[in-house]
């Protein structure tokens, strides 16, 4: 009986996988502060020294992972927009989308690497460009599922403030669960998109 063996390239995109996905975990439990490499290597099962060679550091390991929540959160999008009805209530179900993205988990790892960031230059200097670069994704996307037509301002306008308003709510959630009055805001706010654009189903 013969045994296929596992290319040395998938083993370590693995291994690397498994400590991207452990910093994520520890980032959500314990925060920038409470996270180590030493607990992100014994939380992937992976040996202090294979980690060491793959991130050198707790600012490595971090930054690697800051790419891996925002192509995380990019690729839930895409799969709950994929799942959208068309006609009468998406206007609604997008909202509903938006809001689950920004209450998630990834989205509560990325928060905790916004507020580190604030204090660290090196931490900025990867977080800024990747939370630009996800939130014009977002709102590309959000424009396409609305109807709304980007190249008009006040469309545009209010594609942008329905992004502030859920990523808002977000940030509640973090604090307390109000989801009965997070659903008032957000169908309140469906009527007020199926109102002013054109493009957006009634």
């Amino acid at each position: 009986m013969t045994t296929t063996r596992v290319p040395q390239s998938e083993r370590t995109r693995v291994m690397r996988l498994r400590l991207l996905e452990a910093a994520v975990e520890c980032l959500l439990e314990r925060g920038w502060a409470g996270t180590s490499t030493t607990l992100v290597s014994q939380r992937a099962g992976v040996s202090r020294g294979a980690q060491l060679h793959h991130f050198p550091s707790k600012e490595a390991l971090v930054l690697a992972a800051v790419e891996h929540v925002a192509e995380r959160r990019t690729a839930e999008l895409a799969v709950a927009a994929a799942d959208l009805p068309a006609g009468e209530g998406r206007t609604r179900a997008v909202l509903a989308m938006l809001a689950d993205h920004v209450t998630g988990p990834a989205f509560t790892a990325a928060l905790e690497l916004w507020v580190a960031a604030r204090t660290d230059r090196t931490l900025m200097a990867a977080v800024a460009p990747l939370e630009q670069w996800l939130g014009r994704q977002t709102h590309r996307t959000t424009v396409e599922l609305l109807g709304a037509d980007d190249t008009d301002e006040a469309q545009r306008e209010l594609v942008q403030a329905t992004l502030d308003l859920v990523r808002g709510l977000g940030l509640a959630a973090t604090l307390s669960d109000d989801r009965r009055r997070r659903d008032r805001v957000l169908d309140r706010w469906a009527r007020v998109l199926d109102d002013q654009l054109p493009g957006s189903p009634r």
